[in-house]
């Protein structure tokens, strides 16, 4: 539909505070209790910013949709501070240790959820997931994809660059040696990378407004799902700390330290 209002929902996810050391519990999860707003989940977010602000002739609402325990509504509340018009976290006893494909599952029906609340002025809503290149934990990227086929619609990856045209999302995406301009229709999802923009900085004002925005908790019954249809198909069965790092070979230069590099780098197979 040309310039039918468009509802972007930006996934954004609760990690460990990459500053600090990484720890595991008793259940051989990651604890996240000093969790932050992933940084990579900041592209996107910037992203669906720009393109409201672009569409002056377009309604266009930003949800922020987070998935975890209670203290990831933390994400949640960062991306309403940095510029989201509101924000929804999924929790439930029973996510808890979900894998990618159960993540998959809850997702989708969390995006059909929340694409189908609220009013717009304008008529029916078209919609459009963006998510970040990965998860700064996992890392394994899959998410996109899967949540696209689960909700039959079209996606795209490693997206660098987003416009919107009356009837289409046009989306650039580089590789190694080559760039792409594709063009999507809604709905889609779209993975955005760190190479896209320069995501901004709440300021005291914006901090401020963000108290008054909704922030909407959702279960597993909210969003239409039982505990059996998001059963883990991947369990932890034990974790181990890493060990400490030993002491590096020290080389002293007395005239043949670029033979003792090459031979040490030979040793490792480096060469």
């Amino acid at each position: 539909m040309v310039n039918a209002p468009l509802h972007i929902i930006t996934l954004v996810k609760w990690v460990p505070d990459a500053q600090l050391e990484r720890r595991y519990n008793a259940e051989g999860r990651i604890d996240r209790a000093e969790g932050v707003l992933s940084e990579l989940d900041e592209y996107p977010l910037e992203a669906a910013l720009q393109l409201r602000e672009a569409a002056a002739d377009r309604e266009v609402r930003v949800t922020a949709l987070t998935m975890g325990p209670a203290g990831a509504s933390t994400a949640a509340k960062k991306a309403l501070q940095i510029g989201a018009d509101d924000a929804y976290q999924l929790t439930d006893e029973a996510l808890i240790g979900a894998d990618i494909w159960a993540s998959s599952v809850a997702l989708k029906a969390a995006v059909e959820t929340v694409a189908g609340a609220g009013e717009f002025d304008s008529g029916e809503p078209e919609y459009l997931v963006l998510t970040g290149m990965a998860s700064e934990e996992g890392e394994s990227g899959a998410i996109p994809a899967q949540l696209a086929e689960r909700l039959g619609a079209h996606v795209v990856t490693y997206a660098t660059g987003l416009e919107l045209t009356p009837d289409r999302l046009v989306v650039t995406r580089s590789g190694g040696t080559e760039s792409q301009k594709v063009a999507v229709a809604m709905p889609a999802v779209v993975s955005v990378t760190d190479q896209a923009n320069d995501p901004r900085y709440p300021n005291f004002k914006a901090i401020m407004a963000a108290k008054k925005k909704p922030l909407t908790r959702l279960s597993l019954a909210d969003i239409g799902l039982r505990a059996e249809e998001v059963t883990a198909r991947v369990r932890v069965l034990s974790t181990t700390a890493r060990p400490p790092r030993t002491a590096g070979e020290i080389i002293t230069d007395e005239g043949d330290a670029g033979l003792k590099v090459v031979e040490f780098l030979a040793k490792e197979r480096l060469l």
